[in-house]
């Protein structure tokens, strides 16, 4: 009988080696969103501080509600839309001293970049109509 034990480990070794070619390794560094496609666009958004720096994509028609939580040592600025995709609705919230609350809705094509900020903290997405 023939051994064929060196010729099996050789064929898992390789099957090994291959199936991990063309996989993306986790990188530690900063991570980036990728870009917002098609299938990705949502009717709605509800947005925090803790979605500073994403890409979205949002369907024409849609709504966007945001809420950045600040106190009075540390108060949110007033949030700046810029581009013409998204028309300032009323939030309905009332606000506390320090916060930024805003509301949109997706009126037409485009990209838009929403941004405030506070002491050292910068809070920006952009958010993509289609």
């Amino acid at each position: 009988m023939r051994r064929t034990t060196p010729l099996a480990l050789a064929a898992l070794a390789a099957a090994l080696l291959l199936a991990g070619c063309g996989t993306e390794g986790r990188d530690a560094g900063r991570s980036v969103s990728p870009k917002p496609s098609r299938e990705k666009c949502v009717s709605a958004l509800k947005l925090t501080a803790a979605d500073s720096g994403r890409d979205l994509c949002l369907a024409k028609g849609g709504e966007l509600r945001l809420a950045l939580d600040g106190d009075k040592a540390r108060p949110w600025k007033p949030v700046e839309a810029k581009g013409g995709a998204l028309t300032a609705v009323n939030s309905g919230f009332v606000l506390q001293p320090g916060d930024a609350n805003a509301a949109y809705r997706a009126d037409k094509p485009g990209t838009v970049e929403l941004t405030s900020a506070r002491a050292a903290e910068h809070w920006k997405v952009t958010v993509q109509v289609r």
